[in-house]
């Protein structure tokens, strides 16, 4: 398509150079431009404006606007030419220089490199060019000439181009140069106005997109808090119907749960309990006869039995109330060794005579501060699963030992360096795969059948080792069997006596110091207040955290809370304690109770001054644990 020359307006038509009205013919000119420009709205239009402008003053056959696209454009042309408006070029030529790089050929590319206006008297002639696709399109478009007149932002920033070109050779005169430079300056005010003005659209156009997606969040959760809201009027009309029918379901999946549990966990348990129940029962039957005949030499014989038999019939309840996990951490000085001891009896009725048990204790074992119970869990937990992992029988090995970590050694196992006790049980085992050993301290990851584990275990087992300062580590091999050891930090000091001892020689303790005792089954509170009374305590009862509460708001001198944790009075007991501690900031408690609620105690962590005994317990053992609380002098 041939080039076309767009006719401008008469009134912009300068009048030959040379002519008597030609200066007064420029300023007319250029106020018509001006006020042209100035009118216009529409920035398509503008920009075609400039480019008519700019052909009218330098009498040319074609001309160009373009904008210089910012570095970092989403467009992925920064430091290109962009065309905004072209005159006299045909479609094909005008999309050919719809984009300019700067590596091109052309009178706009010179002015980019230059940052000055550049003149192109003939492309013919202009060395440079020779040979390129840039003088062919030249060419194809019938330009011969062209010049460019950068377009400076008034601060200095390179905003565009001004081009035109003719289609024979040609140098601008001064006075069209000059024009031009007048005619540059206007437009380069419009065009930085209209991407100022184009940028505040887009950033509008962006803000109410933002807008809309936030009216159709508020929207979206209007619709979901209705729909929560209709879902919650159903299921509160539905547990109104089945309230009866869901406690009851509920009632008997709690005890299955149990019942199953306890079976898994501890097997010939019940056994011994009928056996130690049998020995207390024959034995209180046994010393009512023989008071009846007036044998009164063989009730220590009877009451001895008895007392044995409850005392082993206790360390089982303390087994499986860590295995239940409703024991309060209680961080203690622990002898492993003596606990693994403790516990053997305990596990290998777990696992059945067709299971081997190894035990490996290191001598001169260093102590570690941690909750006794909570390592009995972890370790009959691991035992059973190393049971599991050999249906056909096998070997299971608990070791103890004394581990100093070095930097690298400690760095391998997420650990501070320094001197660790580790606790290792190996089993003959299927193994694992690494992909499982990946996932076994997840919570309720398990690779037992539908009902068989909770995959819970190694989860607590793990909370249980970080929580107590250490690291729990699960080394395996399909088919040979695997290791699971804990890192527990060693205790700088001596391991604590059992909780049993007794006071030296039987004396009394106390010197008249006052306990309050706050529990709600009469038969406990008699025997506590008995049992203080005889080592010379005073004793006040009460029988509820109401009336507990009330003494301890009073002006009695009241030197250790004994309580119960389940009250009846709309407090508990640790509830009570706390609001007896805004009176009396120092007071020491001892909680009794037959299991320990780790909520009502705060999720297993008792405050400074706060201590808890587990009944059933020997009286020896309160009074031991009352003289630790009320030190003499």
């Amino acid at each position: 398509m041939p080039a076309s020359l767009v006719n401008f307006p008469v009134k912009f038509r300068p009048p030959p150079v040379g002519e008597p009205d030609a200066d007064r013919s420029d300023i007319d000119l250029l106020h018509s431009i001006g006020m042209a420009l100035i009118g216009e709205q529409d920035r398509v239009a503008l920009y075609g404006k400039i480019v008519d402008a700019a052909i009218a003053i330098a009498g040319s056959q074609f001309g160009t606007m373009q904008l210089l696209c910012p570095q970092g454009h989403p467009s992925g042309r920064g430091g290109q030419l962009q065309l905004l408006c072209a005159r006299g070029l045909s479609p094909e030529d005008a999309a050919f220089w719809s984009w300019v790089s700067p590596t091109a050929y052309s009178s706009c590319t010179m002015a980019l490199t230059l940052g000055r206006r550049a003149i192109i008297p003939d492309f013919e002639t202009w060395s440079d060019i020779a040979g390129t696709q840039d003088l062919l399109a030249f060419r194809r478009a019938g330009i011969r000439s062209a010049q460019t007149t950068p377009l400076f932002s008034r601060g200095g920033k390179l905003l565009g181009m001004i081009s035109t070109h003719w289609n024979v050779p040609h140098q601008p005169s001064e006075r069209d140069l000059r024009l031009l430079d007048i005619l540059a300056r206007q437009a380069a005010d419009l065009l930085e106005r209209t991407i100022a003005e184009e940028a505040l659209r887009a950033r509008e156009q962006e803000l109410e997109r933002t807008c809309a997606a936030l009216r159709e969040s508020r929207e979206r959760q209007r619709e979901t808090e209705a729909e929560l809201r209709a879902l919650n009027e159903t299921l509160e009309t539905r547990v109104r119907q089945r309230t009866d029918e869901l406690v009851a379901a509920e009632s008997q999946l709690r005890q299955m749960q149990k019942m199953e549990a306890i079976g898994q966990l501890t097997g010939g348990l019940a056994h011994d309990f009928n056996n130690l129940l049998a020995g207390i029962s024959g034995s209180l039957e046994l010393m009512q006869t023989r008071m009846d005949q007036g044998r009164l030499s063989d009730l220590g014989r009877y009451m001895a039995v008895a007392q044995g038999a409850s005392k082993r019939a206790a360390a089982l309840t303390h087994r499986l109330l860590a295995f239940s996990r409703r024991q309060t951490l209680d961080p203690k000085p622990t002898d492993a060794n003596r606990l693994v001891a403790d516990m053997e009896e305990l596990i290998r009725r777990t696992i059945g005579p067709q299971i081997a048990l190894d035990v490996v204790g290191e001598t001169g074992l260093w102590p570690t501060l941690i909750d006794p119970g909570q390592l009995e869990n972890a370790l009959l937990n691991l035992c059973i699963n190393a049971r599991d992992a050999m249906p056909d029988g096998g070997r299971i090995t608990i070791e103890t030992a004394n581990t100093r970590l070095d930097r690298a050694g400690a760095v391998e196992r997420d650990l501070p360096e320094g001197q660790y006790l580790s606790l290792r049980v190996t089993d003959t085992g299927t193994g694992m795969p690494p992909e499982v050993i990946a996932k076994a301290f997840e919570p309720f990851f398990t690779t037992k059948p539908l009902g068989a584990g909770t995959g819970l275990g190694l989860s607590m087992i793990y909370g249980f080792a970080r929580q107590s300062g250490g690291q729990a580590r699960i080394e395996s091999e399909v088919g040979r069997g695997t290791a699971v050891t804990l890192y527990l930090p060693r205790h700088h000091g001596a391991a604590e006596s059992d909780d049993t001892a007794a006071l030296p020689g039987g004396a009394p303790a106390g010197r008249g110091e006052t306990v309050l005792v706050v529990d709600d089954e009469p038969s406990v509170r008699m025997l506590v207040t008995e049992a203080l009374e005889d080592l010379g305590y005073t004793a006040i009862e009460a029988t509820d955290s109401v009336t507990g509460l009330k003494v301890l708001q009073s002006d009695v001198r009241i030197d250790l809370l004994i309580t119960d944790v389940g009250l009846p009075g709309g407090m508990n007991g640790r509830q009570m304690a706390d609001a007896g501690r805004e009176r009396r900031p120092a007071l020491k408690v001892l909680f009794i109770t037959g299991y320990a609620e780790n909520a009502a105690l705060g999720d297993g962590r008792l405050a400074p001054g706060m201590h808890v005994l587990t009944k059933p317990f020997a009286m020896d053992a309160l009074g031991t644990r009352i003289r630790d609380l009320i030190p003499p002098p």
